[in-house]
């Protein structure tokens, strides 16, 4: 964009154009902004409510563990845990929200059947199932708040970044545009008055010297 641009009227012409651009621009980004402030407000619901029931989920996953400790020991339980044929798999995708590429974590088989656990049925009670079933489900949910939070991360970075083109528009590029349309407006104002003068100058002489011939 130059400074100084020639006050001609394709200049002028694609100033306005420039500032029609901007303005369209500008709308486009506050209508971004504000989906990802809705989208925001949307996932940290989520993840409060993530963050409660895993508190809830802990809190029945030790109270199963201090029963199940009271009741078989702890050397029993971490002979059951070091038993576990495998840990979850983690799956990572890529969701896109918004423009935002946000990795996804997904779990599988934090949750197992109980043959699937790896530890002898026979030799153990139900209050080790009842261990591992509740710690399962919290590893569920660790997966779920810890994707969530890292959503929340980065639709953060993202609308303060589309805050900033906002503002550098609204405030300073359509501005500064806006000005360049008036002042090749006013030069051209300026040029053609000068024009109108100059050829009333012109005829005034000529009429004088049809007078005096």
């Amino acid at each position: 964009m130059a400074e100084n641009p020639n006050p001609t009227r394709m200049e002028l012409l694609k100033a306005k154009t420039r500032v029609k651009l901007a303005k369209n621009g500008h709308k486009l980004l506050k209508q971004k902004r504000d989906a990802l402030i809705m989208e925001f407000f949307k996932i940290l619901s989520k993840a409060q409510d993530l963050r409660s029931e895993l508190n809830t989920q802990m809190k029945v996953a030790y109270t199963a563990l201090a029963v199940a400790q009271a009741y078989h020991g702890m050397q029993e339980i971490e002979s059951a845990a070091l038993a576990v044929k495998r840990a979850p798999g983690v799956k990572v995708e890529v969701r896109n929200i918004m423009g935002v590429k946000i990795p996804s974590l997904e779990s599988s088989q934090a949750e197992k059947q109980l043959l699937a656990r790896g530890y002898s049925v026979v030799g153990t009670s139900a209050k080790i199932d009842e261990v591992a079933e509740a710690f399962e489900k919290a590893t569920d949910l660790i997966f779920k708040l810890s994707q969530t939070e890292n959503a929340i991360r980065r639709l953060i970075l993202e609308i303060e970044k589309t805050k900033r083109r906002v503002n550098s528009l609204e405030f300073v590029m359509i501005p500064r545009l806006q000005t360049q349309v008036k002042m090749i407006a006013f030069r051209l104002d300026e040029m053609e008055r000068d024009s109108f003068v100059m050829l009333k100058t012109i005829k005034r002489k000529l009429e004088r010297g049809e007078e005096a011939a």
